[in-house]
C-alpha cells in the first residue's frame, strides 16, 4: 500500500452526503426553519458584494494558504511556517518542504486556508508519517464546514491539539509525510509530500 493510498478518510456507515447547492439557493432555503437559519448564520453566508475577490480562472474551492508548526510553550522557538501560496495566489505545494524539529518539543499544527465559490462541507485534514518505510503516525482531523471567505475575513485558521515530538536514539532521524485535504464528497483539494528530521 502506498503512502497516498493510506490516506482515505474514515466513513460513517449510513451517512450520505447531501445535494450540493449554490450560495443563493442556501440563502433562500427554508427561511422559516429556525435551526437551518442558525446553521446558515454559523457559516457566515454572505452575498457576492462582500465575497473575497477570486482571481479570474481560479476554479479551486479550497485554497490552503499556509501550514505552520507553532511552539506555544517555548517562546524562544520561532514557528516553522510553510507557505503554500505565492504572492500571485498560485499554489506552490510542489516545492520541496523540509524542516527540523527538536526531540521533546511541544508543537501545534496551524492551518490557514480560504474557501471560494461555494460552501464546503466536512473538510478534513489527513496525514501519514513514515520512518524508514514504516508508518509511525496517521492523523485524520475534521476541519468543519465553511462558507466562502469575505473581504472582512479573508481566510480561516484551524489550530490543532498540542503534540510532543518523540525523543531518544530510535526516534531521531528522517521522516517522510503526505498531507491531504479532503471534503465530504471525497474531493481532494490539495495533497503534497513533506519531510522532517527529529534532532537532539
Amino acid at each position: 500500500m502506498s503512502q497516498e493510498d493510506d490516506l482515505v478518510p474514515e466513513t460513517v456507515e449510513g451517512y450520505t452526503v447531501g445535494e450540493k447547492k449554490t450560495i443563493a439557493e442556501y440563502t433562500k432555503l427554508d427561511a422559516e426553519d429556525e435551526s437551518l437559519a442558525k446553521w446558515k448564520a454559523s457559516l457566515g453566508l454572505s452575498d457576492d458584494s462582500t465575497a473575497y475577490p477570486v482571481k479570474a480562472g481560479d476554479k479551486r474551492k479550497v485554497v490552503i494558504v499556509e501550514m505552520s508548526l507553532q511552539f506555544p510553550d517555548q517562546p524562544g522557538l520561532e514557528p516553522i511556517v510553510i507557505n503554500l501560496e505565492d504572492a500571485q495566489g498560485n499554489t506552490i505545494a510542489g516545492k520541496e518542504i523540509k524542516f527540523n524539529i527538536k526531540e521533546k518539543s511541544i508543537y501545534q499544527f496551524v492551518i490557514k486556508f480560504r474557501v471560494q465559490h461555494e460552501i464546503i462541507t466536512g473538510l478534513k485534514y489527513l496525514h501519514s508519517i513514515k520512518k524508514t518505510g514504516i508508518r509511525v503516525d496517521k492523523l485524520e482531523e475534521p476541519l468543519g464546514s465553511y462558507a466562502p471567505n469575505t473581504k472582512d475575513k479573508p481566510y480561516y485558521e484551524k489550530i490543532f491539539s498540542e503534540v510532543e515530538a518523540p525523543s531518544g536514539m530510535l526516534a531521531r532521524g528522517s521522516y517522510s509525510a503526505i498531507t491531504k485535504f479532503v471534503d465530504d464528497d471525497k474531493t481532494v483539494h490539495l495533497s503534497f509530500p513533506w519531510s522532517f528530521q527529529i534532532t537532539k
